[in-house]
């Protein structure tokens, strides 16, 4: 089975890199599956799970936005921030999520409200991977 490189990385280091059967994002334009010798593509990402199947297996990456660049036997994700499901701590993120709400919630005049949202989205993002990895432990 033909591989391709996935790289992720961020200001601060290289986040994953390994040889991959085919990625999966979702980019601001739709969900985007990429297998070995796709065309050339730049996209913008959403924050979300980034699915990176390595025969029978996925791996599950939370990637907070930034840019995908797809060459013949590459794909290289640029990255304000990227966790590995592994490093992601679930209390941490439910705790960060319902503070999150509350603060938008109550539009505190101190907080801004888009730093609340990204906030949450970071906070979803962490849950979201980590719930990809479960459901893929169910359906085995």
């Amino acid at each position: 089975m033909s591989t391709l490189r996935l790289e992720i990385v961020t200001p601060e280091h290289k986040v994953y890199e390994k040889d991959v059967n085919m990625v999966v994002v979702k980019g601001v334009a739709g969900e985007l599956g990429i297998l070995p010798n796709h065309i050339p593509l730049v996209t913008p990402l959403k924050v979300a799970p980034v699915k990176a199947k390595i025969g029978n297996t996925n791996e599950f990456i939370a990637v907070h936005g930034g840019f995908m660049e797809v060459r013949k036997d590459k794909v290289v994700i640029l990255a304000e921030a990227a966790e590995l499901e592994s490093d992601i701590d679930v209390s941490r993120a439910r705790l960060a999520k319902e503070r999150a709400e509350r603060r938008l919630a109550q539009k505190q005049a101190d907080i801004s409200a888009a730093r609340a949202e990204l906030a949450l989205q970071r906070a979803i993002l962490r849950l979201e991977t980590v719930h990809e990895r479960e459901q893929q432990h169910r359906n085995q």
